[in-house]
């Protein structure tokens, strides 16, 4: 008997322990690990690809892409800091989630709420909100690089086509990267044209580089969308406090009437016991 009810014992803890998980922010922290990670660890191997291809193919002289090494490599440093940054982000707000949501008042009973808190909750919304609106921009900018692969992809795509596969104008289709503006007009050669492009479409860095940026671009969109059932969450964990805090002050008022009603009562019995 003693051993069932121990084992039934155990089994309502694990429910109540269940039951105190906000599982809706435990999605969103995956959600958002998953797609920071997709995006910082993509986005970084396919820049270094991407300079690898513009180093062997499109701008031989080290000096005209000199600026756009620069700049891929403080994107680089910066994605370090994304990472950083949205690990401990994403583990505050679920443990902000977790004291915040109504299972943690079932699982340990009444607890009161401060201005302080509701202060903490209504920064979160904030900070979110703006984290938010930036990784919208960060997504459309991941998708740049995916438009400019797609375009020499679907070009190599022509080339290989029956139509002008083995022909003279073969040698007549063309991508110019200069014309994206990430290299100067003066860099050489800057465009390749025929057999040249369909021999840098068949390497290695190019078939690696296209579809880690479809992932990061993905991983960016998740991101985003991550951060918008964040802000969902935080704006009803908001209002939950806010109502919490409401129904705390009545508590409160209630109680001291009764605290009042109950002096008055002791009083007026201790008068009677006087006069009798």
């Amino acid at each position: 008997m003693e051993d069932g009810a121990e084992k039934r014992g155990c089994f309502e803890c694990c429910i109540k322990c269940l039951g105190g998980v906000p599982y809706a922010s435990l999605v969103a922290t995956i959600l958002c690990f998953s797609g920071v990670a997709l995006f910082c660890g993509c986005g970084h191997v396919a820049l270094a690809g991407t300079v690898a291809i513009l180093e062997q193919h499109f701008s031989t002289n080290t000096s005209d892409h000199a600026l756009l090494s620069e700049v891929i490599q403080l994107v680089q440093y910066v994605i370090y800091g994304i990472a950083s940054f949205f690990f401990l982000y994403g583990i505050i707000l679920l443990a902000e989630g977790f004291y915040t949501t109504s299972a943690v008042k079932e699982l340990h009973g009444e607890f009161k709420t401060t201005a302080c808190g509701r202060c903490i909750s209504g920064m979160f919304v904030f900070l979110t909100y703006v984290l938010g609106v930036a990784w919208l921009g960060v997504f459309g900018f991941s998708a740049v690089p995916v438009f400019m692969f797609y375009n020499i992809w679907s070009t190599c795509e022509v080339i290989r086509s029956p139509q002008t596969n083995g022909t003279a104008g073969v040698e007549q289709i063309c991508v110019d990267i200069r014309q994206y503006g990430i290299i100067p007009w003066n860099a050489f050669p800057g465009k390749i044209c025929g057999s040249a492009l369909e021999n840098i479409c068949n390497t290695n860095e190019f078939y690696v580089s296209y579809h880690l940026f479809i992932v990061a671009c993905a991983g960016a969109g998740a991101t985003v969308i991550a951060l918008i059932h964040f802000l969902m969450i935080l704006s009803s964990n908001w209002a939950y406090l806010k109502d919490a805090s409401k129904m705390q002050a009545c508590q409160d008022i209630k109680a001291k009437e009764e605290q009042e009603l109950q002096d008055i009562q002791s009083r007026s019995k201790e008068q009677l016991n006087s006069y009798t």
